[in-house]
């Protein structure tokens, strides 16, 4: 009994670290570029189980995480520091990723300024958007969130981006997820990346 005490504490005291994403092409929703060699996947934890890799239930603070992963085939890198994602829903609702604030606002169900909704005469002080976060789930959101500036040649980089759903019934049905300003390694802007989330929800065709 102690020794599964002592298990489940230091299970606890551990860091947050995200598990480790297959290749890009291994997931059905994902687009290819085959003259640049780019592609972008993603992978949404819609369900429970995919959800459970996170100490945070996302899904109860309406948030949806998704997977995006994108992998570099050819022989230069690629730069994402510009890049911009968006999920475009079936009824034309437009979602940016959620920002490291967005997270800790409803995580600490405290409002962006100006939301109050009655006048001040003078200016407050700026609270801190983490102030009732704790660490373990601050540390969650850093370790959790794309992060990647580059790709290098012949490698992978992934991570999550956390869309604000909870105003909307289905993100995923009929949606596309679209990728804008990757660029190579001369800076020329790469044709966006369209990825039908359709793709994700239909079920593998059996072969026999």
């Amino acid at each position: 009994m102690l020794t599964i005490v002592l298990a489940s504490l230091a299970q606890a005291g551990k860091e947050f670290r995200p598990p480790g994403a297959a290749a890009a092409s291994a997931y059905p929703a994902r687009d290819e570029h085959p003259l640049e060699r780019v592609t972008i996947a993603v992978d949404p934890c819609d369900t429970r189980e995919k959800a459970a890799i996170f100490p945070t239930e996302w899904r109860r603070h309406g948030y949806l995480p998704v997977r995006l992963v994108i992998a570099n085939g050819g022989d230069q890198p690629i730069a994402l520091n510009r890049m911009r994602v968006e999920l475009v829903t079936s009824n034309r609702t437009r979602l940016q990723p959620a920002s490291d604030e967005d997270l800790y606002r409803r995580l600490s169900r405290t409002k962006h300024r100006g939301d109050e909704g009655s006048p001040v005469p003078l200016p407050l002080p700026r609270r801190r958007a983490d102030v009732g976060v704790p660490k373990e789930t601050r540390q969650e959101i850093e370790s959790a969130q794309f992060r990647a500036l580059a790709v290098e040649p012949k490698a992978n980089q992934s991570g999550f981006i956390f869309f604000d759903i909870e105003d909307v019934r289905e993100p995923l049905a009929g949606a596309h997820l679209y990728v804008y300003g990757v660029r190579d390694s001369d800076g020329q802007e790469l044709m966006f990346f369209d990825i039908p989330l359709d793709k994700y929800l239909q079920p593998p065709v059996s072969r026999r």
